[in-house]
This record gives C-alpha cells, structure tokens and sequence, in this order.
C-alpha cells in the first residue's frame, strides 16, 4: 500500500511539469496515462485476485489526493479510475477477469441511467448517449448507465430483479464526442460519449443500487457512490493543498500594487495562507474520520450502517464545498498574479469549483444527510 503512495508522491512533480500541456490537450497524454497505469494508480481498488492492489480506503484516498495536488486533471482521472474499479469485486469473475484482469486495465464512465437497454439473446442491446465521461479516451473498458425498456421503451424489470445495469463497453463500441471546452479540470477529458445497439453479454454489468458483491473483503461493503464521493473530496483537498503550496512559494517574492510589503509580510497574506492550511488539514480528518469509523465496521465482518453512509456523504460534501471556496480566497488574495491562465494556483482554483459542482458533493447533499440526522423519512438508495 505504502507504494501507492510512494508512487504517488514520485511522480507528482513530474505531472506539474506537464500541467499546462494536460490542460491544452483537454485529456490527459499518453504519457501520463503510461506513467499513471506504471505507478499502479489506475488500478486502486482492483481485487487481489486479479493481480490489482486492493488498497485500503485510506491509501486509495490518499493517492488521489496526492496526484491531485500537483494536477488536477490527472487527479480526477486517478479518482475516476479508482473509484470505478470497485466494480471488480461486484462483477460475475469472468467478467471482472476480462475487464480489470489485464494490468493495464482502466475504467470509467458516467453511472446514471442516461441510456437505454433491451433484452436480446444473450444479453442486452444498449444504446445511449452520456455527458461528464471522464478519462474515457485513455479507458480499457467504458461503462455507462442504463435503464431496462421493452420494446416500446417503456420500463421492463427483469424477474430477476434487473432495471437499471451499468453495462460496460469495449472502446471499439464507444463514440466519443468532442464537448469538454470547460473553465476547470479541463485535463480530465470528461467529455460525452455514446453507443449504438451495443451488445453486452449477460452479466457484463453492475446494478449499483442493489449489487451484492461477490468478495468478502472490507473494501467491498463500502457503497460505490460514497466512495465516488470521498474520492471527489479528495481531488479536492489535494487540489487546495497544492493551492497552499504554491501561495506561500508567490507570497515570499510578491509585492500588491502600492505596497512595500510583500503578501507574506501583510496581515492578509498570512491569514489567507493559515486559513486555508486549516480548512484543508480539516477536511481530510473529518474525511478520514468517517473512512476510518466505517473500515473498521468493514473489517470486523459487519455491513456498514446508514449512519456510516450518511457520514461519508457528509465529509465528502463539506470537503469539496469548503476546499472550493478556500480556493476561491487564495486565488483573490494572490491578486493579479492569478488570473494568467498559465499560473498554477489559478489552475487549481478553477479546477476546484469545477470539483464542488458533481452531484456527489453538491451543496443539496447536506439536505440528504440533513433530513438523516433529523430522522426523517429519506430515500437513501444512492447513498
């Protein structure tokens, strides 16, 4: 586990040496997919059993972040990859054989069930267009969301209980689509794609929101959409801390227009700096709090409770909330210096309100875990 990290951590400045050209190229290169899939970090939580490192939730977490500090859109691409390759665990094995077996396999894709599937001999036809498609063009295999429909397109549950699959795909099936002209974590490459009449053979899916899994590690009693969610918290905190890196590096030489102090010798700049320090080092322990409470739920044999839930969702949102406006600060205290498009720190604020706005970490999750708290009724099936 400590190589993940490790790994993560060596290859870091390298990433930042590449950042404007990840940005312009709006997907990462392939060189950075080369160097991302050679560190292991393309595979986080791919199973054991099939050759992958089967990380701890805190590893995983925390090489995303890394990665992140130093790239956002690398970052985002690792936290897509990872998160997506919980799947293994939840797959029939000769499916998660073919699909993450191989030590180049990466995945990702968009889970809503945006497109839709019919019942032919041997599996399902899928035919479907989706948005946010982060780092599929440097994907082994794409997955996509789907809804069950009868021939008339209207919704078929199967006997079986099947509705609504998230099918994977061979790129060769995919179509991409070139949309992703965005203000931040441009270099993640989330841009659409589609299939057209599809086939997936029976059981190459997932349904996400009633999926047993078939390992019995810890690893797999953790919900794919709260771990999406801390993994988006994490792009976020290591986004800020690198945002807090960088300020310190600029407010040593600095000057503000019309001052003969520098930003590190002004009130301002140290509160700014030390603020965001704390909104960072918070967010990861509250993050880590919740992470730590559930694996050891996980670990003792026991399924995690809707309160474990609740608090993953809760430290992912106010995380990914928090670190976005803490960005926002730094990015206005730093002055002229950041509005340059080429100027790291400008990078990663953008790249951070891009983060705050998945529908993960939204602001509306507090009214989820809200209402939780309060012991209302609540439809907690995407928590």
């Amino acid at each position: 586990m400590t190589d993940l990290l490790a790994n993560a951590r060596d290859l870091g400045p390298s990433i930042a040496a590449r950042a404007e050209a990840i940005e312009a190229a709006r997907t990462l290169p392939d060189d950075v997919v080369a160097d991302l899939r050679g560190a292991g970090l393309l595979r986080l939580f791919v199973p054991a059993d099939l050759g992958g490192p089967e990380a701890d939730v805190h590893t995983g977490i925390d090489a995303i972040a890394e990665v992140s500090r130093h790239d956002g859109g690398a970052g985002w691409s690792v936290m897509i990859a990872g998160t997506s390759s919980l799947m293994a665990g939840f797959l029939p094995e000769d499916h998660a054989r073919t699909i993450y077996g191989s030590p180049d396999s990466c995945t990702g894709g968009f889970a809503a069930p945006i497109g839709t599937a019919r019942l032919v001999d041997g599996g399902l036809s899928v035919t479907g267009t989706w948005a946010w498609g982060s780092g599929t063009r440097h994907c082994t295999w794409i997955g996509g969301g789907t809804r069950l429909v009868d021939d008339d397109g209207a919704p078929l549950r199967r006997d079986d209980g099947l509705f609504a699959p998230f099918t994977f795909f061979h790129p060769d099936d995919v179509e991409f689509i070139d949309t992703w002209h965005v203000t931040g974590l441009a270099g993640s490459g989330s841009g659409d794609y589609a299939v057209h009449d599809a086939f997936v053979p029976e059981g190459r899916w997932a349904q996400l929101t009633t999926a047993e899994p078939r390992l019995d590690g810890p690893l797999w009693q953790f919900p794919f959409y709260g771990m999406l969610a801390c993994g988006i918290a994490a792009v976020s905190i290591g986004l800020l801390d690198g945002a807090v890196a960088r300020f310190a590096e600029l407010a040593g030489g600095k000057k503000p227009m019309g001052s003969g102090r520098t930003l590190a010798e002004r009130a301002s700049g140290q509160t700014a700096l030390s603020t965001a320090e704390a909104t960072a080092r918070s967010a990861r322990a509250f993050l880590h709090d919740a992470l730590g409470a559930a694996w050891t739920t996980a670990t003792g044999g026991d399924p995690l409770t809707i309160e474990h839930r609740r608090s993953l969702r809760l430290a992912a949102c106010d995380a990914a909330q928090r670190c976005a406006d803490a960005l926002t600060m730094l990015g206005r205290e730093t002055g002229g210096t950041a509005v340059y498009l080429s100027e790291p720190l400008q990078r990663s604020v953008r790249d951070g309100q891009v983060a705050a706005t998945h529908a993960m970490v939204a602001p509306r999750i507090h009214e989820l875990t809200g209402r939780l708290a309060l012991g209302l009724d609540t439809d907690t099936t995407l928590l």
